[in-house]
């Protein structure tokens, strides 16, 4: 890089300081600075923006979902140095050491265990539309999991979809254990028995969810008008305050309140497809919406 300083006419000294933070190469005697700034200081680049330093920061977030947590080897098979020269005998008897624990620690059963789940992490957050973070919440129980040694001689599917699902109830997010068993691609059976196992180990009782949650979703996909929904809300609310949704399936309920907020205001709705929509069996739907209806009928027609 050619430059030229411009020191002052009684400056005879060149004692060059560079300043990492700005890349500016300036006199240590007189204050000068060079006319160009350096754009490459060896092993690292020096930032000229804000701007591109605070990307080079946001880059730097380690997610629980990486494998290694950021601290990715690569080990090039040729015995050479960046600069291309041939490494001496003793750097290529350290380079194979390195090489053969790297290739041992790759090679580890829980890290293969890690790479197939957050692989297929990766499949369901996209599949159930999952925020950023029920993924972390996902990877940081499966860790959790794996640190326990549960993981042994156990489907790594079948606990990661538990872990999701259990992620999914501690921050309220509305999925059932039908559509996390679809996005797995497993049985709804394999995985409730997985949960109740896993929420044993990991003692947690997560609350759960509200049947309103579940309503615009059943709503939109039989296409009920808005007026119904709001009385399907409303029919929630009134059983809630009975202590009639206790210990209740909350998608079943609000299936219910579907089918009878549907029925009272006369609109056209089947109760094949509220069950399609919900995944709950018609006969369940009946039987809830009888229940509801016997309770608090009145409350909800007057």
């Amino acid at each position: 890089m050619h430059t030229e300083l411009v020191h002052q006419k009684d400056c005879k000294n060149y004692a060059l300081i560079t300043d990492a933070c700005t890349g500016e190469i300036a006199c240590g005697s007189c204050g000068s600075v060079f006319s160009e700034r350096i754009t490459d200081s060896g092993a690292e680049t020096i930032w000229h923006s804000s701007k591109d330093h605070q990307n080079s920061r946001v880059g730097q977030k380690i997610s629980l979902k990486m494998i290694d947590m950021g601290l990715s080897t690569i080990i090039e098979s040729k015995d050479r140095d960046s600069t291309g020269r041939i490494l001496s005998a003793e750097n290529r008897r350290m380079f194979y050491r390195l090489k053969m624990w790297d290739r041992n620690s790759r090679s580890d059963n829980s890290v293969k265990a890690f790479q197939k789940a957050f692989i297929l992490l990766d499949g369901i957050s996209s599949k159930l539309a999952l925020p950023e973070s029920v993924v972390e919440q996902t990877a940081y129980l499966f860790r959790k999991v794996a640190a326990r040694g549960i993981l042994t001689g156990r489907s790594t599917s079948g606990m990661l979809c538990a872990t999701a699902y259990i992620a999914c109830r501690i921050t309220s997010t509305p999925r059932t254990l039908q559509d996390v068993a679809e996005a797995g691609n497993i049985k709804k059976k394999n995985l409730q028995r997985t949960y109740r196992f896993l929420a044993k180990e990991l003692q947690v009782s997560p609350e759960s969810y509200d049947p309103i949650e579940f309503v615009t979703r059943i709503a939109n996909a039989v296409d009920i008008s808005e007026r119904t929904e709001r009385l399907a809300f409303k029919i929630l609310n009134t059983a809630a305050k009975r202590d009639i949704s206790t210990s209740k399936n909350p998608m079943a309920m609000a299936a219910a309140a579907v089918n009878l907020a549907a029925t009272i205001n006369h609109e056209k709705t089947s109760q094949v497809k509220i069950s399609e929509a919900s995944g709950i069996s018609t006969v369940t739907i009946r039987d809830r919406t009888k229940e509801i209806r016997e309770k608090i009928g009145g409350e909800i027609i007057g």
